[in-house]
């Protein structure tokens, strides 16, 4: 068996970052930029009004209070969208909406809420003073014509998606997100809307998979099951040439009927087979018709940490991530935990910062591979060395942390 740095090295070794494709600005969301996104425009294009209110002279409202109040004439009703045409001069006010052009003569905007309308709206009482440039934003203090505004290998967030539209970039470049085949292997398994009969269970594993992948940035495809036979398995696993990327589960341990190993060495290249890791240490990794293959273990959370410690860092390798992994930190055991020398472990817990900073991990449930309970109520994946075995409460492990994406802490 190997380490699972050897693996993850060996897996990762191999694997390019796709092409880039265009999309259009929502689609860009979550993904990372080929190329840097240029302004075409100042932003904003004009000095306009951040309130609703009357565009004034500050000068003219500098002694304005509730008991001595500034009378102004209004000149001019200037919506947003529109352009005005009168300038402000001493004594004027301008009714202006927010997002409105400032008129020429006015250097301020007093808040609607600190006025009161006479003589149907042709005069405007100020309650209040307000500064030069108060309540302004001006031509170009956010963006200039021909700035960079994101650069290359950022990801879009929803702030980047208005700042691409804002920008003018209608179709981001962006690296193409991978097509993953998906196939659950077994004669076991029937479909989720059947109730399972005499030894068989429902295939939860093809969904479980196809949401992991859609979380790390891939686009799954869910085939059919491959049933335990070597004509069947190879039929399906030929179609690995069809895709950026294939995901097997089940299949590949040391039973009768286990049959993925046989046929990814029948029809492709094998590069590993067993790591020393618990849960999962049947992980098959190769290649099909140049297609990276991993055959993931059957059990539902094997299957689960075996994705997010290889599958997950190549498709956000593939998608130009620079943070692959997920962030890691240390905790402090709530319990004894034990655990057999010789592999490293993978223990789904459950971790909560402490009111002095420190994080404190609990195990989320029992802690058999076939149970997905404790995973569903798990936050982090406690790390626990291979050459130990007893960590007494007080203990403080790594963790991987399952409810944070790469990059964050």
């Amino acid at each position: 068996m190997i380490t699972v740095e050897e693996a993850q090295e060996i897996v990762l070794s191999r694997i390019s970052t796709l092409e880039p494709e265009r999309v259009d600005p929502l689609g860009a969301l979550g993904r990372v930029l080929a190329h840097d996104v240029v302004s075409d425009i100042d932003v904003p294009p004009f000095d306009n009004s951040a309130m609703d209110g009357y565009a004034v002279r500050a000068a003219d409202v500098a002694g304005a209070s509730r008991e001595t109040p500034v009378r102004l004439r209004v000149v001019e009703h200037v919506a947003a969208g529109a352009f005005p045409s009168v300038p402000v001069g001493a004594g004027e006010a301008t009714r202006i909406m927010t997002g409105a052009p400032v008129p020429p003569g006015a250097d301020a905007v007093v808040m609607v809420e600190d006025t009161a309308e006479e003589d149907d709206g042709a005069t405007v009482v100020v309650y209040s003073p307000v500064a030069r440039r108060e309540h302004l934003r001006f031509h170009g203090e956010d963006v200039r014509k021909g700035e960079v505004v994101m650069a290359a290998g950022e990801v879009v967030d929803a702030a980047g998606v208005g700042l691409l539209a804002a920008v003018g970039c209608a179709e981001p470049l962006v690296y193409r997100r991978p097509r993953v085949a998906i196939v659950a292997t077994g004669d076991e398994l029937v479909d989720i809307t059947e109730k399972p009969g005499p030894g068989k269970i429902r295939n939860s594993n093809s969904y479980t998979l196809a949401a992991q992948v859609s979380e790390a940035g891939g686009e799954p495809h869910v085939l059919d099951v491959a049933r335990d036979t070597v004509e069947h398995t190879t039929a399906i696993l030929s179609r690995a040439p069809e895709f950026d990327l294939m995901v097997t589960t089940g299949g590949v341990s040391m039973g009768d009927y286990d049959v993925v190993k046989t046929v990814l060495e029948s029809i492709g290249q094998m590069d590993f087979w067993r790591v020393a890791m618990r849960p999962g240490a049947p992980q098959a990794h190769g290649t099909i018709g140049g297609t990276p293959f991993f055959g993931l273990p059957g059990n539902p959370t094997s299957t689960m940490v075996g994705f997010e410690l290889f599958v997950r860092p190549v498709i956000r390798k593939m998608t130009g991530h620079t943070f692959l992994a997920r962030p890691r930190h240390d905790v402090v055991l709530a319990h004894d935990v034990k655990k057999d020398p010789g592999r490293r472990y993978y223990l789904r817990a459950r971790c909560d910062r402490q009111q002095d900073g420190t994080y404190v991990a609990a195990l989320s449930g029992a802690q058999s591979s076939a149970m997905l309970t404790s995973m569903h109520r798990a936050n982090c994946l406690l790390v626990l060395p291979e050459h130990e075995s007893f960590f007494p409460a007080g203990s403080v492990v790594d963790c991987i942390r399952l409810d944070m994406e790469e990059g964050t802490q």
